[in-house]
């Protein structure tokens, strides 16, 4: 089973998210097919949550649906854009989208970090 295209799922959670009535926008538009997806949680006091694409080590091998895993939990914004600076180094082909939340509710598939 194949997942859908970077740039419409991306779309489509932007929509489903400004719908909700959150401020969610798209900072980095990657590959539009095959772009993986990190979504920064801006909590509105200066931190924030990042989440990474799971590695295909922790994915359901039957599922189709996109997975994430939280690579930094509640960490200074700062600390947050250069993790992604330094991904944009490595990967420049990755989507970046910002979600303002003060908690951590996106409706997403999160898996636990492989070795935890």
């Amino acid at each position: 089973m194949s997942r859908l295209r970077s740039d419409l799922w991306c779309s489509a959670f932007v929509r489903r998210q400004n719908n909700l009535g959150h401020i969610c926008v798209v900072v980095r538009r990657g590959d539009p097919v095959a772009g993986q997806v990190w979504i920064e949680f801006d909590h509105l006091d200066g931190n924030g949550t990042l989440l990474s694409p799971a590695p295909g080590a922790a994915l359901e091998a039957a599922s189709a649906d996109w997975q994430f895993q939280k690579l930094m939990d509640n960490q200074p914004l700062a600390e947050i854009a250069a993790r992604l600076r330094r991904e944009a180094d490595f990967d420049p082909d990755f989507w970046h989208i910002t979600l303002e939340s003060r908690t951590l509710d996106p409706d997403l598939a999160i898996v636990a970090p492989l070795g935890r």
